[in-house]
């Protein structure tokens, strides 16, 4: 398949090219779902339209594909579907077309598209936000974040973890080693051990407001911008140096980041001798843009934007009845509108950006509200259980699990496939569950949501806390059975006047894989321990693929399972013709009927399958990888899957195999589904690298396939099963 017309080609490769190739780069703010689903959507669209591509994803655990040298030597363009700040230095002289992460998902084919007439990135600057300009042209008009999105968030990104991290650490020494001072409140004994866990969890208080400055600067100005970022960050929360009581807080964190980062672009722009160039971006940038960033926000804007900050801090404080009912409901709206998104993300910032000044009230509103989204879906599928299929109702008491531990996204499955009904009932008992908190004078301490913040001790009114949780989670799902109902309803009825038998609708397009795998911004697909999850499809998603667990009763039942294991190679054929993943799964390393019924027995059968390829030395040493591996981490990837690996010299050479389970094998997999499709990797050391990540990133892609899992869950023999694996290529 030749190239599509109309794309003057930038790569290095000699002769006529047969196919496009293109690269890309994808990541949001969290680094969890969006960056992998806009990679996984590319890539598929790029197949669709015969163009090679490579995707570059960089998410939580950080970059993974990376793009090499040569690889953007040869590239005829690049693609950046991104939400944070993207190094575009090393595309210079590439065209490249600049957008959202958003647009990756939902537009793939046309950015693919838009790449033919992009224009060529010259260079200059280090981010995506310093060429957004240059490539506005193929951006979809307009459908690119602003620079200064980009950058907020890239600055929100690195925060949240020292919020969480210095957060929960206060809350757990208030809880354990504080006892009730007369004065009220919680006291912790100085020179105590807990006092130690304070004072840490203190440190990374502390570090959350420079940080967000610093990363905001580094989005705009890249690394000489970082330094006059956080120094600036740091004396905007500093109020003594500029005599403010309570400091400029986030608000004067924002300012300086920006402040920073166009400070040094200008910088960037002065013309100076050439033997001071090299010096600039270590030396004389930082320091300039440090001195003269610190200067002016201590004798011009520090003590009006202190100023501003304290009088809202004040009047938050004094919103009482009426006035916090409103505000409650406001911000509890936002958190339950996109769980997660932007619209959260500002709420969330917000009520956590205050509890530095000593107002936690705001917080403890989104605190409640945090929660209602997963709980009240979890609870929706077990009071009308008929509305919701099997499949569901798992991920229903997976919704209900993270719930406890304020995650909220466990109700994206619910309503990435019923949105109409879904958003609105979440965004009622969210506000629901806001105004209350906020009318009770609700506080916390930590900025996180759930019953878990309770339990640990950073809420104050908790039994108000807990009534406002438990009404807002009632409204959700009693409003979502209802509209659910009525939908069901209305197709029903339209399918009968259509002269049609109603069929039963699988309503949830998925299993929360994504939702359940993604419980902190820590999170992998396939546990915390390994870079093998860089392609993992299940990550937090907005839409998720149909579950395999659907066709698991039109799985071969237990006899037949058995007699097509007992076949003879010669029926299940042999030959290269049967040999997947570069021939590392063959005939000899399929079962299709798992005998195991714990994760353990699972793992050992499995090794004793790849041992048949004589490429296994050590059996034992295979099991003990794995089961290392396991400790770091399930590989239970959710939707019936498992992907257990090992690298280890006990193999001689790549090798890879699968099995079947009919009634599924507990893996731990964080949406509740056992795994019924196991596959088993194992590398040597030495191909512990691209090798494997190649492995991986072929299966999980290729398991993203709803009719590919069904069509493995019900092939009949081992020559069917073979037949569809060797669709993974």
């Amino acid at each position: 398949m030749t190239s599509p017309a109309g794309l003057p080609p930038t790569g290095g490769g000699s002769g006529e090219r047969q196919r496009l190739k293109l690269l890309a780069v994808t990541a949001c703010p969290t680094g969890i779902a969006h960056t992998y689903m806009a990679a996984e959507k590319l890539s598929q669209a790029a197949e669709r339209l015969g163009v090679d591509i490579k995707v570059e994803t960089q998410g939580s655990i950080g970059a993974e594909n990376v793009l090499t040298d040569n690889d953007v030597r040869t590239a005829d363009g690049v693609i950046i579907a991104a939400d944070k700040d993207v190094d575009l230095s090393r595309f210079a002289g590439k065209r490249v077309v600049t957008v959202g992460v958003a647009e990756g998902i939902h537009h793939p084919e046309r950015l693919i598209e838009q790449v033919r007439t992009a224009p060529v990135h010259g260079g200059g600057g280090g981010g995506t936000s310093t060429s957004s300009s240059t490539n506005s042209g193929g951006s979809g008009g307009g459908k690119e974040r602003s620079v200064g999105y980009k950058a907020l968030m890239n600055g929100v990104s690195y925060m949240i973890p020292f919020v969480v991290v210095g957060g929960l650490l206060i809350a757990i020494s208030l809880s354990l080693g504080g006892h009730t001072d007369p004065s009220g409140g919680l006291v912790i004994p100085k020179d105590s051990f807990w006092m130690d866990v304070n004072n840490i969890g203190v440190i990374g208080f502390q570090l959350m407001v420079p940080i967000l400055s610093g990363y905001i600067a580094y989005a705009i100005g890249d690394r000489p911008a970082l330094v006059p970022g956080m120094v600036g960050g740091w004396i905007a929360n500093t109020g003594s140096l500029y005599d403010s009581e309570a400091g400029a807080g986030f608000i004067g964190a924002i300012v300086t980041g920006f402040l920073a980062g166009y400070l040094v672009l200008w910088i960037k722009k002065v013309e100076v001798p050439k033997f001071v160039r090299p010096i600039m971006p270590i030396i004389v940038i930082p320091i300039v843009a440090t001195t003269a960033l610190g200067l002016f926000f201590i004798y011009v804007i520090g003590e009006p934007i202190s100023w501003v900050f304290e009088h809202l801090t004040d009047w938050l404080g004094g919103m009482t009845g009426t006035s916090a009912v409103l505000l409650g409901a406001i911000l509890g709206l936002m958190i339950a509108f996109d769980m997660g998104g932007p619209v959260n993300k500002t709420a969330f910032l917000f009520g956590a950006g205050l509890i530095a000044t000593g107002n936690q009230e705001v917080m403890g509103m989104c605190a409640a509200a945090i929660p209602v989204m997963p709980l009240g879906q979890g609870l929706a599928t077990l009071i009308r259980k008929r509305l919701y299929t099997e499949q569901e109702r798992e991920t229903g008491l997976a919704s209900l699990f993270m719930g406890l531990f304020g995650i909220s996204e466990g109700a994206i499955p619910f309503a990435a496939a019923r949105p109409a009904q879904v958003i609105p009932a979440n965004m009622l008992g969210g506000a629901v569950a806001g105004a209350l908190a906020g009318l009770a004078g609700v506080e916390d301490a930590v900025p996180h949501g759930g019953p878990i913040v309770a339990v640990l001790g950073a809420v104050s009114g908790v039994p108000m806390f807990f009534v406002a949780v438990v009404i807002g989670t009632v409204v959700t799902a009693l409003t979502t059975v209802a509209l659910v109902d009525v939908s069901e309803r209305r197709r029903r009825g339209q399918a009968m006047a259509d002269g049609l038998a109603p069929q039963p609708e699988l309503a949830l397009a998925g299993v929360s894989a994504g939702a359940g795998l993604s419980v902190g911004a820590g999170s992998d697909g396939l546990g915390t321990g390994g870079t093998a999850t860089a392609h993992a499809p299940a990550q937090r998603t907005d839409s998720v693929p149909v579950s395999a667990g659907s066709a698991a009763d039109a799985s071969p039942d237990t006899t037949a399972d058995r007699s097509a294991d007992a076949s003879t190679d010669a029926s299940a054929g042999t030959s290269d013709d049967d040999e997947v993943l570069s021939g590392y799964l063959t005939a000899r390393t399929v079962k299709v009927r798992l005998d195991s019924g714990d994760k353990e027995a699972a793992i050992r059968e499995m090794a004793g399958l790849l041992a048949a390829t004589g490429k296994v030395t050590d059996v034992e040493e295979l099991v003990a990888a794995a089961l290392r591996r396991e400790a770091q981490g399930t590989t239970g990837l959710g939707e019936e899957i498992a992907i257990p690996h090992a690298k280890t010299d006990a193999v001689t050479a790549p090798v890879v195999g699968f099995a079947r389970s009919a009634e599924g094998v507990e893996w731990g997999s964080l949406d509740g589904t056992k795994a019924k499709l196991v596959f088993m990797i194992s590398v040597p050391e030495a191909a512990a690298g691209d090798e494997h990540l190649r492995i991986l990133a072929l299966l999980s892609r290729k398991l993203m396939d709803t009719g590919f899992r069904e069509r493995l869950m019900t092939a009949s023999d081992k020559a069917a099963v073979l037949d569809v694996l060797r669709e993974i290529r």
